[in-house]
C-alpha cells in the first residue's frame, strides 16, 4: 500500500493533550490499515511555541523520531533538548510531553504500538 503525500489525511488539533497552540497531524496510515498492533503512524508538525501536553503510555510504546527543528522533551523527571536524528521511546507506564521553543517548525515522526 502506498499513500502519496497528497493522499494522506491531515488534521489540526488545538491544545493537543493540554498543550499550547495547534499541532498538524499528517497520517501516513490509519489504524485500520495496519494489521500489526499499531494505533498511530503519523508526522506531527508543531509550529514555534506549540506543544503536546503531558500524557502517559500505559499499554503501549510511542516512538518519536525528530526530523526537523528542535524541541524540549520532558519525560517527567528531566527535560532534554532534542533535534534532527534523535529518537525517543516512551512506554511501560511512562509519560512525556514536548514543546517547540525554536523559530522553525518541529517535525516528528510518531508511531504508537500497543502491547
Amino acid at each position: 500500500m502506498i499513500h502519496t503525500s497528497q493522499d494522506q489525511a491531515v488534521e489540526v488539533r488545538q491544545g493537543m493533550r493540554g498543550g499550547k497552540g495547534e499541532v498538524t497531524i499528517r497520517h501516513y496510515f490509519k489504524q485500520d490499515e495496519i494489521k500489526a498492533r499499531c494505533r498511530f503512524c503519523a508526522r506531527l508538525i508543531l509550529p514555534p511555541g506549540a506543544s503536546i501536553g503531558p500524557h502517559r503510555h500505559e499499554t503501549e510504546d510511542e516512538i518519536y523520531i525528530i526530523e526537523r527543528g528542535t524541541g524540549i522533551l520532558d519525560d517527567g523527571s528531566r527535560k532534554t533538548k532534542v533535534g534532527p536524528g534523535d529518537a525517543v521511546l516512551t512506554g511501560n507506564g511512562q509519560s512525556h510531553s514536548i514543546e517547540n521553543p525554536g523559530g522553525e517548525p518541529l517535525e516528528i515522526i510518531a508511531v504508537i504500538m500497543t502491547y
